[in-house]
């Protein structure tokens, strides 16, 4: 039984270490390892609905968005470098949909508005600080 165990564990560490990882710039386009900002791990199944992580280089979480073949579909999360919320809102079909806020490292709102089908609709408040 330890024997299987082991080469169980052998395998799936395996596996994980093999996984490819996918590097992007700080605008979000696809490059090389050298001028990345970010970077994901590839992903085989694009038919299920499934949480993906982007990182930064330094190994943080950088965003989380819900992908829907291949669309972003669901709940997004940006961060900053140092871990603090910077993002949120929700995709629709691959496009922004509701209510999205930009937050800055303190956690405050800095800006906030409505998307419906990816364009900006209503009125959109940007919060100053109080000196």
């Amino acid at each position: 039984m330890k024997i299987v165990l082991i080469v169980f564990f052998f395998f799936l560490s395996f596996t994980i270490l093999a996984q490819d990882k996918i590097w992007f710039d700080a605008n979000g386009n696809v490059t090389t390892r050298e001028n990345a900002v970010y970077y994901r791990v590839s992903v085989k199944d694009k038919t299920q609905k499934q949480l993906i992580i982007d990182y930064y280089i330094s190994g943080k979480k950088a965003k989380e968005s819900y992908f829907v073949k291949g669309k972003q579909d669901g709940k997004y999360v940006e961060f900053y470098s140092t871990g603090e919320v910077k993002i949120t809102g929700v995709y629709q079909n691959g496009l922004k949909t509701g209510m999205w806020k930009t937050y800055d490292k303190k956690g405050k709102i800095k800006k906030k508005g409505k998307y419906f089908k990816g364009e900006k609709v209503g009125v959109w408040k940007t919060f100053y600080k109080n000196n």
